[in-house]
């Protein structure tokens, strides 16, 4: 099973989490990242992480309660009721795209945080380890640190997590372009 290896919290949001009653949402956001297999070939830039991202987005889709925004904003949130308030998550997936947009990936956390939809916001990336393996550019752990500070929303209450791998194993495929060819972004 993948493990979230590397973590990073600004702004006391693992405390706020807590506090909140957020716990429960987070140990299952931990559940959906890390109780599947997730075997990758371990030689650098071999494997896809598009496809890694679809895993992920299948068992949010499975999850109840998850809500995704396709485009233009956070990519999955929930919601529950702690004490007759409503708490809620929100959750950037950046694991096939390039590391450039993980600034993208902070507005839209802001502006649901400072809109009072969501009261933490996380960024799930590959660990820096397994971003060697995985297409050219991909973002990584050190990558999101960065675009939170590149973005000065340190004081926002955001949680990073890297993901590593369970074991070696054959590669993921990488996406085709239009023309049919590989993209090696994944």
């Amino acid at each position: 099973m993948p493990k979230v290896i590397q973590g990073k919290s600004f702004d006391g949001a693992e405390e706020r989490a807590r506090r909140l009653g957020l716990a429960p949402l987070l140990a299952e956001l931990k559940g959906i990242l890390t109780d599947f297999e997730l075997l990758v070939e371990e030689r650098k830039d071999s494997n896809g992480g598009a496809a890694i991202r679809y895993m992920v987005d299948e068992r949010f889709r499975r999850s109840q309660g998850w809500v995704n925004k396709s485009s233009g904003g956070v990519d999955w949130t929930k919601c529950h009721t702690v004490n007759g308030t409503n708490v809620c998550i929100g959750v950037e997936i950046q694991l096939s795209a390039r590391s450039d947009l993980l600034i993208v990936d902070v507005a839209h956390l802001r502006d649901d945080i400072t809109a009072g939809q969501i009261d933490v916001g996380v960024i799930v990336v590959p660990s820096d380890r397994l971003a060697v393996y995985l297409t050219d550019r991909v973002a990584r752990f050190a990558d999101a640190v960065r675009a939170v500070e590149r973005a000065r929303a340190e004081d926002l209450p955001l949680i990073i997590w890297g993901i590593e791998h369970d074991a070696p194993g054959p590669p993921l495929a990488k996406q085709k372009t239009r023309q049919g060819k590989v993209d090696e972004e994944g």
